[in-house]
This record gives C-alpha cells, sequence and structure tokens, in this order.
C-alpha cells in the first residue's frame, strides 16, 4: 500500500533580495561616479593652470621677478583680504549694477526691435547698412564720445554697456526670426492662425536658440566693456580695482581683481547657458 505523505510545513527558503532604497543606491553609484569623472575631466586644464601659476613663478623666475608674477597663493590671499575687509564687495556690486543695468536694457529694446525688423523685410534692408556700420565699431572706441556727451557719472558707463550689449541681441534676434521654416510659417496659416498667432507661436518659440546665443554673447561683452570702461574714468568697480592696485604697486591685489572678473564672467555665462536649456528645453533630441 502507497504511503501519502503530508505536506511539508517548513517554508522554502527564498533567495534574499535587496531593499528598494538599496537598489535606487546602487543604480545611482555608478551615475553619480560617471558624473563626477566627466566633472574631473571638463575641469582638469583649469586644475594644470593654476597649478602652474602656482608652481612656475616659485621655480623659474628669481625673487624680483616674481614680484611681477606672483604664485597663485599669494594672489588667493590677497582676495580672502579683499573679501574679508569688504573692499571686493563694493566694487563688485558697482559694477554688476552697472552691467545688469546696460544688459537688461539691452535684452528689453534688441529682442523686441529685432523680431519688428525681422517681421517687415523692407525695414531689414532699409537699416542694413546702418546696422552693419554700428556693429563692426567696437564700443570703446566710442568711450569719450559717451564721456563727452554723458559726462564721467553712471549713465556713460551703462549706456556704453548698453551699446555693447544690444547689437548681439538684435543681430542674433533678426537671425533666429528669419530662420524659420517657412513650411511651418505656411501650416499656421492653412490652420487659420492670425498673424499675431503666428509670431507668438511659431517664430518666437522657433527663435528662442538664436535669441539666447545673441544674449550669451551681450551678457561677456556687457561685464568686459565695462571692466574696461572702469579703468578710464571711475571711483568705484572691479576696472578701477585693477588699474588702482597697478598704480599703487599691489600686484597680487591686482591679480586678485582679475581672478574675480574671470570668475564672474563665467559664472554669467553659466547661468544664461542653463537659462537657455531651460527655455529650449523642446528644441533638444
Amino acid at each position: 500500500m502507497s504511503t501519502i505523505q503530508a505536506p511539508s510545513l517548513t517554508k522554502t527558503a527564498r533567495p534574499k533580495t535587496a531593499s528598494q532604497p538599496q537598489q535606487i543606491a546602487r543604480r545611482r553609484a555608478p551615475a553619480t561616479g560617471a558624473v563626477a569623472r566627466r566633472i574631473l575631466f571638463g575641469s582638469g586644464a583649469i586644475i594644470i593652470f593654476l597649478i602652474a601659476w602656482e608652481v612656475l613663478p616659485l621655480v623659474l623666475l628669481s625673487d624680483s621677478a616674481r614680484v611681477f608674477l606672483p604664485p597663485l597663493h599669494q594672489v588667493l590671499s590677497a582676495l580672502w583680504q579683499l573679501i574679508t575687509s569688504g573692499e571686493l564687495l563694493v566694487h563688485a556690486q558697482a559694477s554688476l549694477g552697472r552691467s545688469l543695468a546696460g544688459f537688461i536694457l539691452a535684452i528689453l529694446i534688441g529682442v523686441p526691435a529685432g523680431l519688428m525688423i525681422a517681421w517687415y523685410p523692407r525695414a531689414k534692408s532699409f537699416l542694413n547698412p546702418l546696422l552693419e556700420v554700428f556693429r563692426n565699431t567696437a564700443a570703446l572706441a566710442l568711450l569719450p564720445v559717451f564721456t563727452l556727451i554723458l559726462g564721467i557719472g553712471e549713465i556713460s558707463k551703462v549706456a556704453i554697456v548698453l551699446f555693447a550689449a544690444f547689437f548681439p541681441v538684435l543681430l542674433n534676434t533678426i537671425l533666429g526670426a528669419q530662420g524659420v521654416d517657412p513650411l511651418l510659417i505656411r501650416a499656421a496659416r492653412t490652420l487659420g492662425l492670425t498673424n499675431l498667432e503666428i509670431f507668438t507661436k511659431v517664430i518666437l518659440p522657433s527663435a528662442v536658440p538664436t535669441i539666447f546665443t545673441g544674449i550669451r554673447m551681450a551678457g561677456t561683452a556687457s561685464v568686459l566693456v565695462l571692466i574696461a570702461a572702469e579703468m578710464i574714468g571711475a571711483k568705484a568697480g572691479l576696472g578701477y580695482l585693477i588699474t588702482n592696485s597697478q598704480a599703487s604697486f599691489l600686484i597680487p591685489q591686482m591679480y586678485a581683481a582679475i581672478l574675480t572678473v574671470s570668475i564672474l564672467g563665467f559664472t554669467v555665462n553659466t547661468g544664461l547657458v542653463a537659462l537657455e536649456r531651460r527655455f529650449s528645453r523642446w528644441n533638444r533630441h
């Protein structure tokens, strides 16, 4: 007679699986490592440059020559003194206020003007020779004119920044608006969209990447032109700090101010790139 075996009451051992937080952490670990390697590789040239700035003056230059090219640690020490004393903040606020005022005015005037000129081709044909003349005129070449007409105060410095930043915004806006695919405009007209709807829903979104290219160029120009203008006639600002430090033979402080300008320009460009990605996210494939 065959015997019927009772079912076993012991539970079959199951393989242990990692909890969900552990799985997420394991997935994130390779991604975090890849991001860290990418950041390190991208900043490798800057790191090498800073190391060379520290080592080469100590190794290659004599004590007398090192006065004119101090090693990095002396520059950073002077930068820290400027920060802790509050002097750097005063000059940076003066420069940022002037640059930001001219830069915003250039955008507020240049983008609408560029869109209107692109919308009316005859206006572009009429204004193009004049725009080319001013576009190829260096902003600093007109600094004496702005100073004579507007004085040596804040208005002349904001005006020179406005002039330098206006034309990159204007010309790239025209280029972006005129580069819209005619088939898109024709399709929009077929769907019954009005001119205003075509302008706001087709032309303007398509022109955003090119417009932001001009805005980035204007952001860089607004900082560099202002620094040069402050070197000629100003009582505050990073350009004034550079020339005053050089005249007072405070060479590490001069390099600290130059380093601040570089960091400021890099920060402005990085912020504009992030803003461009935010507004043109739909255009990335």
